[in-house]
């Protein structure tokens, strides 16, 4: 006999089903079809209707068929419960999927996946997690990346792979990121500062995202710490990023760059930018916020016990780094 398996066709179907209302037994069924008499009764078993087993619908058995062939072909993105699990922690802490696939690779666990599964794995299997995304889209969208800037415009860009290491392990105080928050409805933004060691944060109100604007910003909000406080600025790839020769002329900092589009790679900033984005949805116009409200945000995301940090505060943690700097 022919052991290849062929799935019953609707044909076979609807005469199993004339000879099941006559009577005849599964292993005739069987051989009149020149099938195994346990194909028979396997159809039966899985296509029958469960709360009625004996009435046997033809069409409808092989619309129930095909459903369960389409979704034994669909495969399973995330199978591994640990990577599951790692990655709805670091959504509910604010990282994007690009960045949760940057920090697997960079903290090089036993596991990998990428971004792009992430995704594919919140819209086909966890749509629940949505809300986490920082858009939020229901439907996907397809998105174009810009051939603006493909070529380098900062002068002197430094880039992240030549940072020194002691920035990544986190032992040091002084290294900063930098990123700017922009208003859709007007050309204010928000300048951000965090101290990667201690996660303290500085934020300042800018009337537009400007190179001049940043620059005088970044100056402002560190000149006054040690030098040992000041040692590197990592930002991306924006146009406001331009001075940073001066800003490092004025704090005696060095600056590094992250790859195009790999926003992850400063990872800290980006989460503080999720853990602001609470107090300012997307949809906010800098331009009707005040540096009073900003300072209350600072203060209050300053305050606030961190995980990371044994649950000090971000405060605690950099006073100590005054302290022992100054």
């Amino acid at each position: 006999m022919n052991h290849s398996y062929k799935h019953l066709s609707l044909d076979e179907r609807e005469e199993i089903s004339l000879w099941k209302v006559e009577g005849l037994s599964l292993r005739e069924m069987a051989r009149r079809l020149n099938r195994d008499v346990s194909s028979i009764s396997r159809e039966f078993k899985r296509n029958a209707p469960p709360s009625r087993p004996n009435r046997y619908r033809p069409a409808r058995a092989h619309i129930r068929s095909m459903q369960r062939n389409k979704l034994s072909r669909t495969h399973l993105r995330l199978k591994k419960t640990e990577i599951r699990q790692y990655v709805l922690d670091q959504l509910q802490l604010g990282l994007s999927p690009e960045q949760i696939a940057g920090l697997i690779r960079v903290n090089k666990f036993n596991f990998s996946i990428s971004h792009e599964a992430i995704y594919q794995f919140i819209y086909a299997e966890a749509r629940n997690l949505i809300p986490l995304l920082a858009h939020s889209h229901r439907k996907r969208l397809r998105r174009s990346h810009s051939k603006k800037h493909r070529k380098s415009h900062i002068p002197q860009r430094v880039p992240i792979s030549q940072r020194p290491s002691v920035v990544e392990s986190r032992n040091q105080y002084g290294h900063w990121e930098v990123d700017t928050i922009i208003s859709r409805q007007s050309k204010a933004s928000l300048l951000v500062l965090v101290e990667r060691k201690s996660r303290v944060v500085k934020l300042t109100w800018l009337p537009q995202k400007s190179a001049s604007h940043a620059r005088a910003a970044i100056n402002r909000r560190l000149c006054h710490y040690p030098k040992g406080l000041r040692r590197t600025l990592t930002y991306d790839n924006g146009s406001e990023n331009v001075e940073h020769i001066q800003v490092n002329n004025t704090l005696g900092t060095r600056s590094y760059f992250c790859q195009p589009f790999h926003s992850w790679e400063k990872g800290t900033v980006e989460n503080t930018n999720g853990l602001i984005r609470r107090f300012y949805p997307k949809k906010t116009d800098f331009a009707n916020i005040t540096q009073a409200q900003v300072r209350f945000v600072e203060r209050t995301l300053n305050s606030r016990p961190r995980k990371c940090l044994g649950f000090k505060t971000p405060d605690q943690v950099f006073r100590l780094g005054v302290a022992l700097t100054g």
